[in-house]
């Protein structure tokens, strides 16, 4: 197998072991310019173990979620018949996180060579463009997350937009897609999938809102999602309270229990509503963060958002909100500061954030996912110091 700029013979060769059963559980984690770093942790009380993910942390401390054979061997064979072919994967993820040592483990289950895109000097269209044209089968995967795909579909290169077109499959996941991403995405001829799942599942085991071959879904009465079947980790590592808190076994079936909150409608397709603890108790009214993000997401001059409570001595909880503008300029700024509290209570009303921090860009992690952890912080120090 071939690699791009970064070097990940070791790490193919060192899963390759793993998921033969010929090599210790692999835990990858990424080095200054962006190589993967290989770890070989202890996984007691847990066989076939292959493959160690930390959780993202994007909430709180990352968890070690640990992945067996079997479940990654179901992972890549439903991701397979979901996208009607096993082809040539890009690298363009972090490999540490689920999402990028996926690609490594679909490409080693496939016997097809993935290409890495070279991330040492972070996520560029430039750099996304010479790795996709360096890809050679017919068929052609990879793995993104949303603010990725935004800046490709933004970016200014007509080469960068015939790439994305070559494409078979664009998995996108790590967190929500706006309509409008979606849309842009589908008129440029890009070809998206939308997953949804996590390091517990393998990565992504729901697809376009359907739960791939050997996947079950299930919504609680409290509208919390149970994700179940084939994929389900083995559990976290040395972490056998938590592990029993969130893993289940009911009539030999193994199920995840997710911090989201969701719906099935009559077709059976998942409709991800947020998170449950998204929900805010400000001035005794409950209010669902995700539903004020995805208002504010409409509005023009907004290109992304993330909303939080805060703790408020009015309120109990205030509403705020982490902003991404259009136009991140010093005037830019100053003039989406003017016209905010107008045009946002006329949409909102009084569900409109008492705090709000404009920026260019959401903070993000390494993986991509937005730092809901990081935003937190700064909004309520900035709510505290009104």
């Amino acid at each position: 197998m071939t690699s791009g700029p970064t070097n990940i013979e070791p790490a193919l060769k060192a899963l390759a072991a793993a998921l033969h059963g010929e090599g210790p559980a692999v835990e990858l984690s990424a080095g200054p310019d962006g190589s993967p770093v290989l770890g070989f942790p202890d996984t007691p009380g847990i066989e076939d173990a292959a493959v160690v993910v930390r959780t993202s942390g994007s909430t709180g401390a990352p968890k070690a979620t640990v992945l067996t054979v079997d479940a990654l061997a179901a992972s890549s064979m439903a991701t397979a018949f979901a996208l009607k072919g096993e082809g040539q994967w890009l690298l363009a993820l972090p490999v540490q996180y689920v999402a990028g040592v996926q690609v490594l483990v679909r490409s080693l289950f496939a016997g097809t060579r993935p290409w890495v895109m070279d991330l040492s000097g972070g996520f560029t269209p430039e750099a996304f463009t010479a790795a996709a044209l360096e890809l050679t089968d017919q068929i052609r995967f990879t793995s993104l997350v949303p603010t990725q795909l935004q800046r490709l579909l933004d970016a200014p290169s007509a080469d960068t937009l015939a790439v994305l077109r070559r494409f078979n499959a664009i998995l996108l996941g790590g967190g929500p897609a706006s309509a409008g991403l979606l849309a842009a995405a589908r008129d440029a001829g890009v070809r998206v999938v939308t997953t949804y799942g996590s390091s517990e599942t393998c990565g992504g085991c729901v697809y376009d809102g359907f739960p791939l071959e050997d996947v079950l879904v299930r919504v609680q009465d409290d509208g919390r999602i149970l994700l179940g079947g084939a994929t389900i980790a083995a559990g976290y590592l040395q972490a056998p309270e938590l592990s029993a808190a969130t893993f289940i076994e009911e009539d030999g079936v193994r199920w995840y229990r997710t911090n989201d909150l969701g719906a099935l409608d009559a077709d059976g397709r998942l409709t991800v509503l947020g998170r449950a603890d998204d929900v805010v108790i400000t001035g005794g009214v409950k209010v669902s963060a995700a539903h004020v993000q995805a208002e504010l997401e409409k509005l023009d001059g907004v290109r992304a958002a993330f909303v939080a409570g805060v703790p408020s001595a009015e309120w109990g909880h205030a509403l705020a909100a982490y902003v991404a503008v259009a136009d991140s300029s010093p005037e830019g700024l100053a003039a989406f500061t003017d016209r905010r509290n107008a045009a946002w209570g006329a949409a909102l009303g009084a569900l409109a954030p008492k705090t709000v921090l404009p920026a260019a860009d959401l903070l993000l992690l390494p993986n991509g996912k937005p730092d809901r952890l990081g935003m937190t912080v700064l909004l309520d120090a900035l709510h505290q110091g009104k």
